[in-house]
């Protein structure tokens, strides 16, 4: 048997075929309620939790679009967007978070994602969304869109840094955004997937690190930066 390529085939239109899509989340029981919605709409061709597997994976089986999440302990998804644009530039992303603050959605698409949805998006609308960026449209979740308008016409050479923010692991601020929504420590540990304790750790360093004393101070703290 001669050497096969990997899976690589032409870009055609979406209605005649299945969309190839890979799936990259840190979470596995999300990959694995994504994998079994999405099933009957496109075909799933692969996954990854970290940003290694995902380059690797992505750069063998050359999907049409990329599930994306945004934050991951090992460097998140804007790591393994940056890392596959440069090799494999036909591959299109779809972030796919739970986060939806506005210099998460900026710093994607700035990154070169076609579009961005938050977790609460139903199956049926994940999968136009899936068609619609591998045909080329932007797509967003409802109000995220005006974040990146307003970002790309009032200052659209602008990075979005922020020193202070910079300051906190990706973990770190996804537990700041919930703190400040008012969530409790055990409501955050639920929806991070980590327990009470890590949840209590992290928030200690983010204290320390903004030099602040309570979890007041630092829901106007990420109201401030619209965060919340």
């Amino acid at each position: 048997m001669t050497g096969e390529q990997p899976a690589t085939p032409e870009r055609e239109s979406t209605g005649q075929r299945r969309l190839r899509v890979f799936l990259v989340d840190d979470h596995a029981m999300f990959r694995a309620g994504v994998r079994a919605e999405l099933g009957a709409h496109v075909e799933v061709v692969g996954e990854a939790s970290t940003v290694a597997e995902a380059v690797t994976g992505i750069g063998t089986l050359r999907p049409d679009v990329v599930l994306l999440d945004v934050h991951m302990p090992d460097g998140g998804g804007r790591a393994v967007l940056e890392a596959i644009r440069k090799s494999h530039p036909q591959v299109l992303f779809l972030a796919l978070s739970v986060s939806d603050a506005a210099e998460d959605v900026i710093g994607l698409i700035r990154a070169g994602a076609r579009g961005y949805v938050t977790k609460t998006i139903s199956a049926a609308d994940l999968a136009d969304a899936v068609r619609r960026v591998a045909d080329g449209d932007a797509v967003f979740s409802p109000r995220l869109a005006g974040f990146v308008l307003d970002a790309f016409a009032a200052r659209p050479h602008a990075p979005v840094s922020d020193p202070e923010l910079d300051l906190l692991t990706n973990r770190e601020r996804e537990v700041l955004r919930l703190l400040a929504r008012g969530y409790a420590y055990k409501e955050i540990a639920r929806e991070l997937f980590i327990s009470v304790k890590t949840v209590e750790t992290h928030v200690s360093n983010v204290l320390r690190k903004l030099q602040m004393s309570n979890r007041y101070e630092l829901s106007r703290w990420a109201a401030d930066r619209r965060l919340v």
